[in-house]
């Protein structure tokens, strides 16, 4: 279901939602449609191993500790920000810059192909909209669930007890908030079926690349 043809910039989309909302669901079932998918929080922690600039600022922020030879010694780094607004606030200045270039690079790469071009670029990421990324985005897509479903997906996944699946849920951005960037939303409650969901979205997707490749030829 990608669609072909001609070179120039593909439409980039921004992909967020909650703690156990189902965005990764959403994510995969894009990537099968003929969406290219960036996960953001996957390649943040790649590039604070992989990227010296950004090793050195977190070492000067938080020290040699933060790293355990080539691995990211995450207990520690945890222990310094997730007491500290500050330092919390200093480390995602380091990362979130970081992650954005990296983004538009792998962007610029799709962009340059003549095979295999995929139909847009989404760029899967919790804190989208918290980072400054969902500004440079053409579209915004917003996952939602409702809290008890997403409480039990966090609970079933990653072993947490309610409570502290609850306590995650409400560190984060609230969903009315998130919903205020959404041109698009997609509701993963286990009752709605997902997949029809997810194909008007790429159908919708695809119309917005088509219609910004128009423009641009103008």
């Amino acid at each position: 279901m990608t669609t072909g043809g001609s070179q120039g910039r593909l439409l980039r989309v921004g992909l967020t939602g909650g703690i156990g909302s189902g965005k990764s669901t959403v994510a995969r079932l894009l990537r099968m449609m003929g969406g290219a998918v960036y996960e953001a929080d996957l390649r943040a922690k790649a590039l604070m191993v992989a990227d010296g600039a950004l090793r050195r600022g977190i070492v000067d922020l938080l020290g040699t500790e933060a790293y355990d030879g080539e691995e990211l010694n995450r207990a520690y780094i945890a222990s310094r920000v997730f007491g500290s607004e500050e330092r919390l606030a200093a480390l995602n200045a380091l990362v979130h810059p970081a992650v954005e270039r990296d983004f538009d690079a792998w962007v610029e790469e799709l962009e340059r192909r003549s095979v295999g071009r995929p139909a847009y670029a989404v760029e899967e990421a919790a804190v989208l909209i918290e980072s400054g990324a969902a500004d440079r985005m053409d579209r915004i897509v917003v996952v939602t669930a409702p809290l008890a479903v997403r409480i039990e997906r966090v609970v079933r996944r990653d072993g947490a007890s309610p409570e502290q699946a609850l306590a995650r849920v409400r560190a984060q951005m609230d969903e009315e908030q998130r919903l205020r960037y959404a041109d698009h939303r997609v509701t993963a409650d286990d009752r709605r079926l997902l997949v029809p969901q997810v194909v008007a979205l790429h159908a919708a997707l695809c119309r917005a690349a088509r219609e910004e490749e128009e423009r641009a030829e103008r």
